[in-house]
């Protein structure tokens, strides 16, 4: 069973700091004319007259910035942010608070955190991920810098685990999350306790359901008793006798005062390591997973135990309505989870992969007796597609399935309490980039990822899938609008968001847009994305992959000359001298000269309706032509835009 904790999140953290370091804020510089601003700035505030206290402040900050006065330059800044956030004009508070915490870190406080994430609460973000069928750029985009995978790690995609034990229709009985979620999971979670036994029954139910375990091994007496002894010796063999992966948590959140092993770092990582050591040489199907919470951000590096002794970093990352449960703490519906991520992929996702070790998205909140059923489906599909596709180190997802009642932060992130979330669920899940096994460099099994749509990836083939990341300081959309050249061709109001493309219906050069409505009808948003299709080649049934992509010239499509004559079986030369192309298979040969419509095929002329030519280094040439030279059969698909070749 999970022990309970408490989380002190950084909202509570920062208001009794924020609030003294007013209280005792440093008198003003003794110059005539800053006192003055001071003076009349205050006047201002106390009598409501925020507005025109706005230049005083701008004044002072930018004066306790010059001087390296760095807390007053805080508190101005923090003045500035707070007015232009209450009047709406997010995007000048979103530069306050930036400019407040940059100061609060130059006076050496990390006061300035809880600003980062108001800051991250009322920004407008529009991004847009797509399918896309080149396996090559997925992967790409999913490895680390040295290339190597990780224990485990799958070369793409996202290994999908649950916490079931507290879920009333699978409890630890594993095999029943397919059946009651319509998806095999690949990691299973069970918690256990520095003292006991490795959990065996936990391990085999894992294994019976085909997939691995997560274990949260927490030392609840503390650090101390953690030793090289006889019990870690034969906790160590148990977990290699289980004969399944095992991703082994040990001492998680260690970075929060709510657990005992929190508070002195050296020694948490001298034990880390030891442990790392042991299972190495004891058990090699376990991973090592070093997991802090995502918040305090400001404590989690001192932990980090080095590359050489972690495999995966993890994070316990939740988001809720209402901080602990407490409605009377300001609501944190704005929270989304992206953002919470970011910090910690940043600074460890280019050596490790990411996990989220435990995580979820309530839908009821018991303490305020309030349903957030569509701000919990939301967020499930930022959780399931938008995270996945956003930090494409992102490797596994633990969700921690639980009705905590009015335990803890009193939500309900249980999946099968409400049929509604239960089926929502279920549908995300079915995407194949969310992975039911767990082996060394695993991979979606139909072969597809998804890209962020920017400069570098606008071109798709065949068809796409277009899912936009929305978040809005409304918090809750009213409607999404996608536009094609200036055409809207799709409007959505209800969760997920999405929508598919054929290439036929996106010529080269496109843009795609995506308008953004709130709940009152009234537009908060539009971006403007680069989009195009591309011609694709299929010979035999098997698509082409070209480092010179078919292109359009005329109307005609033009494909490389080479790469299909070579994948029909045909030897190709050129004469650079002449510029001129000489392919033979069987009886045929076929010669052709660069910018000339006349070709020669056994000798007798063909005309060519436009001429093959050079582009970027490679002879491309009219696609007939080139699939019936050597008897090949061409068709052309104008909804997919693809050109089959049958070669038998």
């Amino acid at each position: 069973m999970k022990i309970t904790k408490k989380r002190i999140g950084i909202m509570t953290l920062a208001v009794g700091i924020i609030a003294a370091s007013l209280a005792s804020a440093p008198a003003p510089a003794r110059a005539d004319v800053v006192w003055d601003h001071w003076q009349k700035a205050e006047s201002l505030r106390a009598s409501g007259n925020k507005a025109e206290a706005v230049p005083h402040w701008q004044f002072l900050a930018n004066y306790y910035a010059g001087a390296g006065e760095w807390e007053n330059a805080a508190l101005f800044y923090g003045n500035l942010a707070a007015y232009y956030d209450a009047i709406g004009d997010y995007d000048q508070a979103i530069s306050f608070y930036e400019s407040e915490n940059e100061y609060w870190v130059k006076a050496g406080k990390d006061w300035g955190a809880v600003k980062l994430q108001r800051a991250d609460q009322i920004r407008t973000t529009v991004e847009l991920y797509r399918l896309d069928r080149n396996e090559s750029t997925v992967q790409q985009l999913a490895l680390p810098k040295n290339s190597q995978l990780a224990k485990f790690e799958p070369t793409y995609g996202t290994y999908l685990g649950v916490y079931s034990e507290q879920d009333p229709k699978v409890g630890n009985i594993f095999t029943k999350m397919e059946t009651e979620y319509g998806k095999k999971h690949a990691i299973y979670l069970a918690y256990a306790h520095w003292g006991q036994g490795f959990p065996a029954m936990y391990a085999k139910r894992a294994k019976d359901a085909g997939g691995a375990l997560q274990i949260a091994w927490e030392p609840d007496d503390g650090l101390d008793p953690v030793t090289d002894s006889a019990y870690l010796r034969k906790w160590a063999q148990d977990a290699k006798a289980a004969g399944i992966p095992i991703f082994l948590r040990f001492a998680g959140e260690m970075n929060g005062a709510w657990v005992k092993w929190h508070g002195k770092p050296a020694q948490y990582i001298a034990k880390f390591r030891m442990l790392h050591d042991v299972f190495a040489a004891e058990a090699p199907n376990v991973a090592m997973v070093w997991s802090p919470g995502d918040v305090p951000a400001n404590d989690i590096d001192p932990y980090y135990p080095g590359d050489a002794y972690v495999d995966w970093v993890g994070v316990s990352l939740y988001i809720e309505p209402y901080e602990n449960g407490d409605p009377s703490l300001p609501s944190m519906i704005s929270t989304s989870n992206v953002e919470r991520l970011t910090r910690l992929y940043n600074t460890y996702s280019d050596r490790k992969p990411l996990m989220l070790s435990e995580t979820g998205v309530p839908h009821y909140a018991h303490s305020a007796g309030e349903d957030f059923t569509e701000w919990a489906k939301l967020n499930l599909q930022r959780l399931y597609e938008i995270m996945p596709y956003k930090y494409p180190r992102l490797k596994a997802i633990t969700y921690f399935n639980v009705d905590q009642k009015m335990e803890n932060a009193k939500n309900d992130y249980s999946l099968s309490t409400s049929s509604e979330i239960q089926n929502y669920y279920s549908k995300l899940i079915a995407n194949p980039y969310l992975l039911s096994n767990v082996t060394d460099a695993a991979k979606p099994t139909d072969r597809l990822g998804y890209v962020p749509v920017d400069a570098n990836h606008q071109v798709f083939t065949k068809q796409t899938k277009l899912i936009p990341f929305v978040k809005i300081p409304d918090v809750y959309i009213g409607k999404v609008e996608y536009l094609l050249n200036g055409q809207v061709i799709a409007s959505q109001s209800d969760l997920p968001y999405g929508l598919e493309l054929r290439a036929g219906d996106v010529p080269e050069g496109s843009v795609i847009q995506i308008r953004v409505y709130n709940k009152s009808g009234k537009q908060t948003a539009l971006r403007t994305f680069g989009l195009s299709s591309q011609v694709s080649v299929e010979i035999d049934g098997k698509e082409q992959k070209f480092e010179q992509a078919p292109v359009i010239v005329k109307g005609l499509t033009f494909t490389p000359l080479r790469a299909i004559f070579e994948a029909m079986g045909a030897t190709v030369d050129y004469e650079a001298a002449t510029r001129t192309v000489t392919a033979k298979k069987g009886s045929t040969t076929l010669r052709l000269t660069l910018d000339e419509k006349t070709v020669y095929v056994n000798g007798q002329a063909v005309q060519l309706d436009e001429p093959a030519q050079l582009v970027n280094g490679y002879t491309l040439a009219p696609a007939r032509f080139v699939g019936e030279t050597f008897g090949g059969k061409v068709a052309w698909d104008g909804t997919s835009r693809t050109v089959t070749i049958t070669n038998k």
